[in-house]
């Protein structure tokens, strides 16, 4: 058995260990471009916890795993890092009330941690960290029958932990392909390993910061899939449902259930309640589903279609206003707000210019965490506040915050680039009715191609594309399409590709990286080659790693 003091010096040492490899899953990342953050953000999703519980005098297993799980949710970036959020969230949750635990305790506690993680993501990809994770808590469910000591339970599920990482190329072709393994199931094999250190020999494992990595060592590569929401449905429908003790294992059936007549569905749950929300056109089916579970405690039903809404203009917070400060409340009176994420003064200014009343500092290589965009919305004055992450890998910390608050209605659009978020928000009108606003905005943020052009963040072989460290790289919609000498040169290369006799507007942002002599070369070039096809606008966005952003519609 464990005390509190114990398990925090676990999580301590988890997090001491994952800090001290960070750089090597990070830098390691065969795809080129620099956004290599995997082990970035699961170690700052940690050390979150650390910070919080290195203020706590408490002895308990239960305040000690409430503690961090509050404080990991919190600090959640990119997918990685809810996930993990997601796993420690089951510590919380299966070691309620406890004041020690055994090794069967933190074995089922793992267990409600995987099933939150998988039940979190829409498509669960096996031979990432879901993987890893699973084939642990089910390695340590086989040893607890025949041996319930804690430091041999996590034991074995370090090792099944190891021995499913190894399994994830053989379940995923793109790993399978470049002979590598998941780095986010390498990311909580080595948090697990710190914990094990404390379990079965009583030492914390200290943080040793890295000086780099060494490129001929093992290989490792996140997989996470972007994580998207889709809000469809005319009626936000709301309730509370007092628990009847004896279905109180089976919380997940109705979150499946209500997935199957809507969406937006967040299910939440403690001891005594579960608290629903879901956007569907069949609100009676969801309450009636939700008497089987127990009884109404409170019930809100919306009609999305025929709220009125005024959309009052706010003053706009500048971008270097919000830098290192921080966002105090605002009560939610105004209809709607929108809180964006970017990098770069010229892009900020722009969300700004468009209608979004903050703007979270990051991007690419820079995910904010989930209490980053959370202290954002609730510096947001409006009852619905919508929320553009413009990038696959803030999207999921972004759906998090919907858990979080209480006092108004969370809309996550699923952006994933900058061009895309810049499209929702040119669409959105105050005088159409919600749901065909959340329609259009997705919409719009589908109809835009987005070109990207970078530089190569470390030596890669892609398909048949040898890449050195420092190569002018360039995406088409995410893919890696070109290769050249310099920025400019792979913008043409990339505009030609995008540009289509379909295509009317072409919009051009420059990154701080690019001079104004070189971008009005791009310019120049672009009206040279498209003008009497295409209208063409630039932007100055001094955005980060992005030399370029290109979008065409």
């Amino acid at each position: 058995m464990i005390n509190g003091e114990v398990l925090k010096q676990a999580i301590i040492s988890g997090a001491n260990n994952i800090s001290s490899q960070k750089l090597k899953i990070n830098e390691l990342n065969i795809f080129p471009v620099p956004d290599g953050d995997t082990g970035t953000n699961m170690s700052m999703t940690v050390n979150a916890a650390v910070k919080e519980l290195e203020k706590t005098d408490a002895s308990d297993v239960a305040t000690i795993a409430k503690i961090a799980a509050s404080a990991m949710l919190r600090g959640a970036r990119g997918n990685s890092g809810v996930i993990t959020s997601l796993l420690f969230r089951g510590f919380s949750k299966g070691l309620e009330g406890k004041e020690e635990a055994s090794g069967a305790d933190l074995v089922h506690a793992l267990g409600l941690g995987v099933d939150a993680a998988y039940n979190a993501v829409t498509k669960p990809t096996e031979g990432t960290i879901l993987t890893v994770a699973r084939m642990a808590y089910e390695s340590g469910l086989d040893i607890i029958c025949e041996d319930d000591e804690l430091a041999s339970v996590w034991e074995s599920v370090c090792e099944e932990a190891a021995y499913a990482l190894d399994q994830t190329p053989k379940m995923l072709p793109v790993l399978k392909k470049a002979g590598v393994v998941d780095a986010g199931g390498k990311g909580i094999l080595t948090i697990f390993e710190g914990m094990l250190s404390v379990f079965r020999d009583g030492v914390v494992i200290e943080y040793v910061e890295e000086k780099s990595a060494e490129s001929d060592e093992d290989e490792f590569r996140t997989a996470a899939a972007a994580f998207d929401e889709v809000i469809n449905f005319t009626y936000c429908t709301e309730f509370i449902v007092s628990k009847d003790e004896e279905r109180c294992t089976e919380v997940n059936e109705l979150r499946l259930y209500l997935e199957t007549i809507g969406d937006c569905v967040v299910v939440v749950d403690d001891e005594e309640i579960i608290k629903v929300h879901v956007h569907t056109e069949q609100p009676g089916n969801a309450l009636q589903k939700g008497l089987e579970f127990g009884s109404l405690l409170t019930v809100k039903v919306e009609n999305m279609r025929e709220q009125h809404k005024n959309v009052k203009e706010n003053e706009k917070a500048k971008a270097e206003q919000q830098e290192d400060k921080k966002l105090s409340y605002q009560k939610p009176v105004n209809e709607y707000g929108f809180v964006a994420v970017g990098a770069g003064d010229g892009v900020k200014n722009l969300f700004f210019e468009l209608g979004c009343d903050n703007v979270v500092s990051g991007g690419q290589s820079m995910n904010p965490s989930t209490d980053d965009i959370y202290e954002a919305i609730m510096a947001t004055p409006a009852k619905k506040v919508f929320v553009l992450p413009n990038n696959k890998n803030i999207i999921m910390a972004a759906q998090q915050t919907i858990a979080l608050i209480e006092d108004r209605e969370v809309i996550i659009i699923p952006t994933k680039t900058i061009p895309q978020g810049l499209s929702a928000m040119l669409v959105f009108d105050p005088d159409a009715d919600a749901t065909d606003n959340i329609d259009n905005m997705k919409q719009a943020a589908k109809n835009v191609a987005t070109g990207q052009v970078t530089f190569a963040a470390r030596d890669s072989e892609f398909g048949s594309k040898k890449i050195k460290e420092g190569d002018i790289i360039a995406l088409e919609n995410g893919k890696l399409t070109i290769t050249e000498r310099t920025p400019n040169k792979a913008l043409i290369k990339l505009a030609k590709s995008m540009i289509t006799k379909e295509m009317s507007f072409v919009t051009l942002i420059a990154g701080e990286d690019i001079s104004d002599e070189d971008a009005q070369q791009a310019v120049a070039a672009l009206e040279d080659k498209f003008e009497d096809q295409v209208d063409i606008t630039y932007i100055r966005g001094d955005q980060p790693i992005y030399y370029y952003i290109l979008s065409v519609e």
